[in-house]
C-alpha cells in the first residue's frame, strides 16, 4: 500500500513537471508568434485542466491566433479557467459579458466576474467594477462603491480610477465632496499624462478650486493637453496668451493656439479667431477672412458671429452687400435673445422690399432648420 501511494506521487510529480514543461514550450512558442506550435502545447493541457493553458487558448480564440476567431468558444475557454481561479480569465469573461461577446451581452454576469477578479486585485476589474456601480449597470447604483472600488484601483496607480476617484470627490458622490482631495487624485493621475486629468487639474488652478489660484500652472497644464491636440486646452491657452494671465501677453502666440482650436471645430475659437482679424489684433486686418470664420460659427448657432455676419452683409465688410443675407442672420441671432441685431434688424426692414424680406424670412428658416439638425 504505502509502494502505492509514494509511486502515485512520484507520477503526480512527474506529470506536474512535464505539464509546466510543456506548458513554457507554449509560451515560448506565443511570444516568438509561432501560434501554430502554442496551439499544439496549450490545448491537451487545456483539455487535462490547466487554468493557464485554458486562459491562453481562451486569447487565442479571442484574437485569432492559429485558429479561427470565435468568441464564443474563447469564452467556454475563459470560463474553465475562471472557475479555477485564474483572474485574468475571471476579468476576460466579464469583459465578454460587458461587451456581449461570445455570450449573450448581460451586466449582472459580468458584475460578478469582475467582482472575483477585482477581489483578487486585478486592478481593470476594480476599475470596470467602479464603473458598473456607479452608473447602476447590472447592479443597483452605488456611488460609495464606485467609490471604494475606484479607490482600490487608484491606490494601485490605475490613471482612469485616478481620475473617476477624483471626478467623485469634485462632485461629492459617493465621498463628500473636497476639491482638495479631489486635485491631489487628479494630479497623480495628470502625471501619469491623463489627458482629462491634466485638463481638469488647469481649470482647477485657474479658478483657485481646491488648490491655491495660480494662473501660470494652469497655463503649464493647458500646454500638455493642448500639445496633444484638445481643442479646449488650445482655445483656453490661446485665451492665456490674448490676455496675459499666467503667460507674457503675446497676441501672435494666442492667434496660434485659437487658430488650432478653431480649425477642430471650437465652438468659441472660431468667432475670437473672427474678431482676431476683424480687428487685426495678432493678425494683419482682414475683413474676408473674419467673416468666413463668423460664418463657421454662425452656422453653429452661435448668436454673436451670427450678428456680426450680418453686420458685414450689411456694410460690404469683406462680403458683397446684401441686405437679404444681413436679414437672415440678424434675424436668427435675434431669435436668440441678440438685442444689437433686433435693433438691425428694425432699421434693415425700413429698407428693404417686403419681396425681400420674404425672401430672408425664408432662407432663415431652412437655415435655422439645418442649424438645429447639426
Amino acid at each position: 500500500m504505502i509502494f502505492r501511494i509514494v509511486a502515485a506521487a512520484v507520477y503526480i510529480a512527474i506529470a506536474g513537471v512535464a505539464n509546466a514543461t510543456d506548458f513554457e514550450a507554449g509560451r515560448e512558442a506565443y511570444e516568438r508568434g509561432d501560434f501554430t506550435d502554442a496551439l499544439k502545447e496549450f490545448r491537451p493541457l487545456a483539455e487535462q485542466g490547466h487554468a493557464d493553458a485554458q486562459y491562453n487558448l481562451g486569447d487565442m480564440y479571442r484574437r485569432g491566433e492559429g485558429v479561427s476567431q470565435d468568441y464564443a468558444e474563447a469564452a467556454a475557454w475563459y470560463r474553465r479557467a475562471a472557475e479555477q481561479g485564474n483572474v485574468d480569465a475571471q476579468y476576460n469573461l466579464g469583459l465578454m459579458y460587458f461587451l456581449g461577446e461570445g455570450v449573450s451581452q448581460d451586466y449582472a454576469e459580468a458584475a460578478a466576474w469582475y467582482r472575483r477578479a477585482a477581489e483578487q486585485g486585478n486592478v481593470d476589474a476594480q476599475f470596470l467594477l467602479g464603473i458598473i456601480y456607479r452608473f447602476g449597470w447590472g447592479v443597483p447604483q452605488d456611488y460609495a462603491e464606485a467609490a471604494a472600488w475606484y479607490r482600490r484601483a487608484a491606490e494601485q496607480g490605475h490613471a482612469e480610477a485616478q481620475l473617476m476617484l477624483g471626478n467623485m470627490y469634485d462632485d461629492g458622490e459617493g465621498v463628500s465632496q473636497d476639491y482638495a482631495e479631489a486635485a491631489a487624485w487628479y494630479r497623480r493621475a495628470a502625471e501619469q499624462g491623463n489627458v482629462d486629468a491634466q485638463f481638469r487639474l488647469a481649470i482647477m488652478h485657474e479658478e483657485g478650486e481646491g488648490v491655491p489660484q495660480d494662473d501660470a500652472e494652469a497655463a503649464a497644464w493647458y500646454r500638455r493637453v493642448a500639445e496633444r491636440g484638445d481643442p479646449g486646452a488650445q482655445f483656453k491657452l490661446g485665451h492665456m496668451y490674448y490676455s496675459g494671465r499666467g503667460v507674457p501677453r503675446d497676441a501672435g502666440e494666442a492667434v496660434v493656439w485659437i487658430r488650432r482650436a478653431a480649425e477642430q471645430g471650437h465652438a468659441d475659437a472660431q468667432p475670437m479667431l473672427g474678431y482676431m482679424y476683424f480687428f487685426g489684433d495678432g493678425v494683419p486686418q482682414d475683413d474676408a477672412e473674419a467673416a468666413a470664420w463668423f460664418r463657421k460659427a454662425a452656422e453653429r448657432g452661435n448668436a454673436d458671429a451670427q450678428f456680426r455676419l450680418g453686420y458685414m452683409y450689411y456694410n460690404s465688410l469683406g462680403l458683397p452687400q446684401d441686405y437679404v443675407n444681413a436679414h437672415v442672420w440678424f434675424n436668427l441671432a435675434s431669435e436668440q435673445g441678440h438685442e444689437e441685431s433686433r435693433a438691425f434688424l428694425y432699421i434693415l426692414e425700413e429698407e428693404m422690399t417686403p419681396d425681400q424680406i420674404a425672401e430672408a424670412q425664408k432662407f432663415s428658416r431652412e437655415l435655422d432648420a439645418e442649424t438645429r439638425e447639426r
